[in-house]
């Protein structure tokens, strides 16, 4: 049995690659997990400089989810290559690089940055951040700035670029298809879903930035309909994203055509939740009667339209 996939030329041990953003540049944790039974790390998102981020309170809870606003916060990729990039070297699974940007020239300026750094595996682009010089429209909700964007990172690296979706869009696979078109390796889907909490004493935002991403089991279905669809629309491989807790919501996503997934806002409850869904999916593929776990990626058996 094996549970290794390859996604975009990168092989992975396994499909379960820690979420950026929710598990810090990964060296946060390494004392708390064995970061050598991941697939893969995706890193806190890096712009070119460091960025201090939202004010407080920066995470509520929400009914089976989590409502943050951190602002990117981080450190700059210059301070990231030097200081954190070779920690995480000593570690046997794939770091990914969650880049983000003000605008395409900063996507493609992090990027250089990351081209000449060793232990690189690939890129994320966080296409959800607010273009600057388009009235701070996000790249991830018009087709062309998605196009632009990718076009210029994929020219800047010869590594995986992977497209991070946000779904707070009319269609995603409008989207998906722009950015397969622009040169784009794999698709990770989704980012979260813009949420706004109230606290009704005050009659403000319980966040201080007011808006903010909604992750966590509230938003799993949501996210699995849209890899669904991502998986149908393009011909590159697409990683799931969103609320996943078990082995069996890792499955769903897997059956639905994803070729690995990320997992998120779990990591707060458990970090170590990694250890219990390998095994589980373990345990499926031997009941199922598998023997790679490729076999059952978009394996989804949906009922024909009358």
């Amino acid at each position: 049995m094996t549970l290794a996939v390859t996604i975009a030329g990168l092989r992975l041990k396994n499909p379960l690659i820690a979420a950026s953003g929710t598990f810090g540049y990964g060296i946060e944790l390494e004392n708390f997990v064995d970061l050598g039974i991941l697939g893969g790390i995706v890193t806190k998102g890096l712009f070119l400089k460091p960025r201090a981020g939202c004010p407080p309170p920066r995470i509520v809870e929400t009914p089976s989810g989590l409502l943050n606003a951190i602002g990117l916060q981080g450190v700059g990729v210059a301070s990231f290559v030097h200081e954190i990039l070779p920690r995480l070297a000593r570690f046997d699974t794939a770091i990914l690089v969650n880049v983000c940007g003000d605008t395409v020239d900063e996507y493609a300026a992090v990027t250089r940055v990351l081209e000449d750094a060793p232990g690189v595996a690939g890129i994320e682009l966080n296409i959800s951040c607010p273009n600057v010089k388009q009235g701070g429209m996000a790249f991830g909700v018009d087709p062309l700035l998605t196009h632009a964007v990718v076009k210029e990172v994929r020219k800047a690296t010869r590594r995986p670029v992977i497209v991070k979706l946000s779904p707070n869009v009319t269609d995603i696979t409008v989207i998906a298809r722009a950015a397969e078109d622009a040169g784009a390796d794999a698709l990770s889907c989704i980012n979260t879903l813009l949420g706004l909490a109230i606290d009704v004493e005050t009659r403000r935002p319980r966040l201080g930035f007011g808006t903010g991403g909604l992750s966590g089991p509230a938003i799993r279905p949501i996210a699995v309909r849209m890899t669904w669809q991502v998986a149908q629309a393009t011909r590159i491989p697409v990683i799931g994203i969103g609320g996943i807790c078990c082995a069996a919501d890792a499955l769903e996503f897997l059956i639905a055509g994803a070729s690995a997934v990320q997992i998120g806002t779990a990591n707060f409850v458990d970090p170590n939740v990694y250890q219990s869904i390998l095994r589980d999916i373990e345990r499926y593929l031997q009941r199922q009667g598998v023997a790679r776990l490729t076999e059952i990626v978009g394996s989804l058996r949906y009922p024909r339209q009358q």
